[in-house]
C-alpha cells in the first residue's frame, strides 16, 4: 500500500511539474510570487487548472474531460465532483462507465487492440516499437493492466474515440500573421495600443467548434512532419490537390515551417474525448509569417477533418476547442500582440 501511495504521489508531482514548465507573466501586474496557485494571480502555469477552460473559466480543472454525453455518442459519464477528480482522493464507490467506440474496436491501423487480447503486450511509459507510449508529463500509473489518466478521474473507462491506451499524441500548428490595412500597414488596436495578430482557424466537422488545425502523430513520425502535414490537409486541402499543386504547396510550407518558431506547449490536454485510460497530449507550435508574403500566396481551403477555415483575429473573446484558447493566449503574449481591451484581463480573466 505504501508503495502504491508513493507511486500516486510521484505521478501527481510529475504532472504538476511538467505542466508548470511554461510560465507567463502579465506585464500589467507586479509583486505576485511566481508559484502562487491562484486563478486571481497575474502569474499562471499551464497546469490542469488553466488548461481546462476554452474561455478562461475559473471553474475547477479537468472540465471537458468530464462532459456528457461523450462525443459522438449518447453515453453519459458517471458524474465526478470537482473534489474527487484527483486519484489521491479515496473514492471506494467510484463506478465509471465502460465505453470504447465501435470504430476503435473495429481494429483500424491507428488503434490498439483491447487490453484483454492475448497477443497484445504494450510497453507503457516507453517507446513501444514505432508507437510512443511515453507521456510528455512523466510517468503515469498502470492499474489492472490499464494506464491511468494522470490528470484524474473522468467518469468513463475504456478508450472512447481514442485509439491508443494511455497518451494519444497530437500536434497543433499555430500559423500567425499581423493584421494589415489596405496599404500593408499593421493595424493597431485602439484600446490596447498593440498590433492585432491573426491565426488560421478551422471549424471541426466532428463537433462544430473552431480550433487550431492539427491531428494525431503517426507511428514513427516526427512532430515537425505532423505539424506541416496536418496544416496542409486541414487548412489547404492538400489531400485533394493534383501532384503539381501538392508540390507547390509543399515548397511554400517548407519555407514557412523552416523559420524560427515558438514551442507554445507540450503535454496533457483537457479534451472531451479523454477517459480514465486514454487521453490526449499535444505539442503546440507557433510559426509566424512576419511579412505575410508566404501565407498571402497560399489560398486557405478546408479539407480532411475541417469544415471551414479562415483567418481569425486574436483576442480574449475567442471560444475554441479543448485547450486551444490558452495556446492562443500564450502566442499573443509571446508576440506582444493585442489580447484584451481590459488592462486587468490577465489578472482576472483566468
Amino acid at each position: 500500500m505504501a508503495g502504491r501511495l508513493l507511486g500516486r504521489a510521484l505521478a501527481a508531482v510529475s504532472l504538476s511539474v511538467a505542466l508548470a514548465s511554461v510560465t507567463v507573466r502579465s506585464p500589467g501586474c507586479r509583486g505576485i510570487p511566481p508559484f502562487r496557485n491562484s486563478f486571481s494571480s497575474c502569474w499562471f502555469h499551464l497546469n490542469t487548472n488553466v488548461m481546462s477552460g476554452s474561455n478562461g473559466s475559473k471553474e475547477n480543472s479537468h472540465n471537458k474531460a468530464r462532459t456528457s454525453p461523450y462525443p459522438g455518442s449518447k453515453v453519459e459519464r458517471s458524474q465526478v465532483p470537482n473534489e474527487k477528480v484527483g486519484w489521491l482522493v479515496e473514492w471506494q464507490d467510484y463506478n465509471p462507465v465502460e465505453y470504447t467506440a465501435v470504430s476503435v474496436l473495429a481494429g483500424p491501423r491507428w488503434a490498439d487492440p483491447q487490453i484483454s487480447e492475448s497477443n497484445f503486450s504494450p510497453k507503457f511509459n516507453e517507446k513501444d516499437g514505432h508507437v510512443e507510449r511515453k507521456s510528455k508529463n512523466g510517468l503515469y500509473e498502470i492499474e489492472n493492466g490499464r494506464p491511468r489518466n494522470p490528470a484524474g478521474r473522468t467518469g468513463l473507462v475504456g478508450r472512447g474515440l481514442l485509439g491508443r491506451w494511455g497518451p494519444n499524441h497530437a500536434a497543433d500548428p499555430i500559423i500567425t500573421r499581423w493584421k494589415k490595412d489596405s496599404s500593408g500597414n499593421k493595424i493597431m488596436h485602439p484600446v490596447s495600443g498593440k498590433h492585432i495578430l491573426q491565426f488560421v482557424a478551422i471549424k471541426r466537422k466532428d463537433c462544430g467548434e473552431w480550433a487550431i488545425p492539427g491531428g494525431m502523430v503517426d507511428p514513427g513520425e516526427k512532430i515537425s512532419a505532423t505539424l506541416k502535414r496536418e496544416f496542409g490537409e486541414e487548412a489547404l486541402n492538400s489531400l485533394q490537390k493534383t501532384s503539381a499543386e501538392k508540390r507547390e504547396i509543399e515548397e511554400k510550407l517548407h519555407k514557412l515551417f523552416s523559420q524560427d518558431h515558438l514551442v507554445i506547449y507540450k503535454g496533457y490536454v483537457d479534451d472531451p474525448r479523454n477517459t480514465d485510460n486514454a487521453w490526449m497530449e499535444t505539442e503546440a507550435v507557433n510559426y509566424h509569417d512576419e511579412t505575410g508574403e508566404i501565407m498571402d500566396n497560399l489560398t486557405l481551403e478546408a479539407g480532411d477533418d475541417a469544415g471551414k477555415v479562415k483567418w481569425v483575429d486574436i483576442n480574449d473573446k475567442l471560444k475554441l476547442y479543448a485547450s486551444h484558447f490558452q495556446f492562443i493566449k500564450l502566442v499573443a503574449e509571446k508576440r506582444d500582440a493585442h489580447w484584451s481591451e481590459d488592462s486587468e484581463a490577465d489578472c482576472h480573466g483566468l
